[in-house]
């Protein structure tokens, strides 16, 4: 995530107060609704793509040049889908659950 998004999502944060973004309840109704999201991947032009498998809105689709930035990435790229800004990445709880595949749900 570029560090011009992140500076973008914490001045929303800063100027916002302290409400949380409506697409937090939506993102735990979903999880809650519907379980994790699952990702499959592969290897393309020297990255890691991964794209959702079970997203009832549609296709997540990020890629990544390791492991690490991929997980970063994919968690960022479900933050977007609910319209949450990544200042509130840690209050969702969205990590990664499973170790042979990629799937993430709320803790």
């Amino acid at each position: 995530m570029s560090i011009i998004k992140q500076a973008k999502d914490l001045a929303t944060r800063v100027t916002s107060g302290r409400s949380m973004p409506a697409g937090l309840i939506e993102m735990h109704s979903y999880f809650k609704n519907n379980g994790p999201i699952k990702f499959d991947q592969h290897r393309k032009n020297g990255l890691i793509v991964a794209v959702s498998s079970n997203f009832i809105y549609g296709s997540i689709i990020t890629s990544g040049k390791n492991a690490n930035e991929l997980d970063n990435n994919i968690k960022d790229a479900i933050l977007t889908s609910f319209e949450i800004p990544s200042a509130y990445a840690k209050e969702t709880g969205l990590r990664q659950i499973g170790e042979k595949k990629r799937e993430y749900a709320i803790a």
